[in-house]
């Protein structure tokens, strides 16, 4: 039922959206933690009220959840935003509206939603949600397509953007290529017509994950080793050198693939996996003045109004329904066996995403 559910598309109404209805089911159920630790340890899935419907609230029956490495941070108390507690964990996934208070203007029963803020808490079968946190999403939108969408590909559309005036023919380097952002800027930075170069970690399965990676449209595929090889120069006889990094590891990774960079070239970090500094050689900053920034997808949208965030979600869905943009490598799993899904996403070279079934 779970993965049937996964499925449809997520705009879906009619006699299955009466079937999901609070009232129809069991009762709401959600992830919760009461204090900050390992998430094995200290989320528990528990019944929760639902409280009444406000005037411009929103009720929702959640049906896909991602888990990103912010959500297990935030779950550990490590992370830049964190939720009062006792919270329920979760900030990405999609929904279906149920019913509606008399303010609401923009949403409808049977409406496809995905949250526009962070700390919503969306590991939950059911929310109430006022009108203007949330986003809808056109209903011809695959449902793991919808329930990834509001963080990584917007993460990575907005850095391919906001940095570097990158035209046709122009490249990009990134690592953690195999991430859910590094895959999104592999999928976007085609459709613009630039060039990818992609930086995966050595691995047992390292040619089928080339292969992937190169079936999304990677121009080059390359592992942190080889960095610092001839095969490098190779690559860029046939295309100009990076006038932008992504960098989502630190360490070493970030200091070697700095070195690729164009003269004047920015490079932005947006995650730390290694949880090591970006040590940056001295000769980078004097001789090819290098530009090092930052980005965090909450911050972009604490600096922008609401309209800003949907113009870029309608931005992705119109890639999406193009066949540019495609959901990430997903694995389903039902919401009772959280905790296999918690244990597979903190595995080292994890590639899938793991989604919650809500």
């Amino acid at each position: 039922m779970h993965r049937a559910v996964a499925r449809v598309l997520c705009g879906a109404r009619g006699p299955h959206v009466r079937a999901l209805s609070a009232a129809a089911g069991p009762p709401p159920r959600g992830l919760l933690y009461e204090r900050h630790g390992e998430p094995a340890d200290v989320l528990q899935l528990k019944e929760l009220e639902l409280p009444a419907l406000g005037h411009s609230d929103v009720l929702i029956k959640m049906l896909a959840a991602p888990i990103n490495p912010a959500d297990i941070n935030m779950i550990q108390g490590t992370y830049a935003l964190l939720a009062p507690l006792p919270a329920v964990a979760g900030n990405e996934g999609v929904g279906r509206v149920l019913e509606v208070g008399p303010g609401v203007v923009a949403l409808s029963p049977g409406d496809c939603i995905i949250p526009a803020d962070a700390g919503l808490g969306t590991w939950r079968t059911h929310v109430v949600l006022p009108e203007d946190s949330l986003l809808r999403v056109p209903s011809d939108v695959p449902l793991l397509c919808a329930a990834t969408l509001s963080i990584n590909p917007c993460t990575a559309l907005r850095m391919l953007t906001d940095f570097e005036s990158l035209a046709p023919g122009d490249s990009v380097i990134q690592n953690a290529a195999n991430s859910g952002v590094g895959q999104a800027v592999i999928q976007i930075a085609k459709a613009m017509g630039i060039r990818t170069i992609n930086v995966v970690r050595s691995r047992p399965d390292l040619p089928q994950l080339v292969e992937r990676l190169l079936a999304l449209g990677a121009d080059h595929v390359v592992t942190e080793d080889a960095l610092r090889k001839p095969e490098m120069k190779e690559i860029f006889k046939s295309i100009p050198k990076p006038r932008l990094a992504l960098n989502c590891v630190g360490g070493r990774s970030t200091t070697e693939m700095l070195r690729h960079l164009q003269p004047k070239g920015t490079m932005v970090t947006y995650g730390g996996m290694a949880k090591q500094p970006v040590t940056v050689p001295v000769s980078a900053f004097i001789f090819r003045d290098v530009r090092l920034r930052g980005f965090w997808m909450t911050q972009w949208k604490k600096d922008h109004d609401k309209q800003s965030m949907a113009n870029m979600v309608d931005t992705l869905c119109r890639m999406v329904r193009r066949g540019q943009l495609s959901a990430p490598a997903c694995t389903e799993v039902p919401l009772e066996d959280f905790r296999k899904a918690l244990a597979a996403s903190m595995q080292p070279f994890t590639s899938s995403k793991q989604i919650l079934l809500l």
